[in-house]
């Protein structure tokens, strides 16, 4: 197996399930438009996803490319240990990557810093496949940090890279209200039932349902919640906007405010490490 064989393979995946989410969406517009549930603001807010996209990119072509090439070095300059390629081993590292996506999605809920990033996927009222592609800007750099130790085990860049794409990609089908309950897969797999929890601000769904492929490191952490009522979408607090900017800057104004009324270096620490809501002087 070679580097170029493991990219084009993330790429044919990625590609895979933009087509499938294509096909979503037209049938959530149709569905949409034919029980005259598109609303004028659940368009705007589509539209205040996919603006998401124009932070995320540029972030993406100015620094990820950058990273990428640092992993690949450090990777073949300094990791003499490095793992052969072979499918089995490609399957460990998607398995792997997994687990790690667990966890990076568990911090960025957790820790307030991250939360800011994050938070922008969680801001629509509304569950649509447009919500998929709804990111903070700064949300690959968070995945490169925790992905990096990957790499100094001996697992090779271009399969933890393209690991990475095949976890994300695979999230594109599950943001959706068309698809229902999926029995025994729900049990295993990160469905659309399972995304609906998460994505919900009721109580019992909050910070529930992290996996990226797999349900099954929420059910071994304790984080699983199956889908009961509908959820309502969105965050906790008081949120409504679809103007972009205020979409792609959700939670910072409230951060940077809460920095600037700190009166201690242990307060900005725990307002920048500490969960998002908690008090600072807790």
């Amino acid at each position: 197996m070679s580097p170029d064989a493991i990219e084009s393979l993330g790429t044919q995946f990625d590609d895979a399930f933009f087509i499938i989410g294509a096909a979503i969406l037209v049938i959530e517009l149709l569905k949409g438009a034919f029980n005259r549930s598109l609303s004028g603001k659940s368009l705007l807010d589509m539209i205040a996803s996919v603006s998401t996209q124009l932070p995320y990119l540029l972030i993406e072509i100015f620094l990820m490319v950058w990273v990428y090439i640092g992993f690949v070095l450090v990777s073949e300059t300094w990791i003499s240990w490095r793992f052969e390629f072979s499918w089995t081993l490609a399957i460990i590292t998607l398995i792997v990557a997994d687990f790690v996506y667990y966890w990076e999605h568990r911090f960025a809920h957790e820790v307030r810093l991250l939360w800011t990033q994050h938070a922008v996927h969680h801001s629509s009222r509304f569950m649509n496949i447009l919500v998929s592609v709804r990111f903070g800007p700064l949300e690959t750099v968070t995945s490169a940090l925790f992905h990096f130790p990957m790499i100094l085990i001996g697992f090779p860049a271009e399969l933890v890279f393209a690991s990475i794409i095949i976890v994300q990609a695979y999230q594109v089908w599950i943001h959706t209200e068309l698809i229902g309950k999926l029995g025994p897969l729900d049990g295993v797999l990160n469905t659309p039932a399972n995304h609906r929890v998460h994505h919900g601000c009721d109580e019992k769904y909050l910070d529930k349902n992290y996996g990226g492929i797999l349900i099954i490191w929420d059910r071994l952490f304790g984080t699983y919640q199956r889908e009961e009522e509908t959820p309502r979408y969105g965050l906790a607090r008081d949120f409504d906007s679809v103007n972009p900017l205020a979409v792609w800057f959700s939670e910072l104004p409230r951060f940077f405010n809460d920095l600037g009324q700190a009166k201690s270096a242990s307060a900005r620490w725990r307002i920048m490490f500490g969960r998002p809501g908690a008090s600072p002087d807790a």
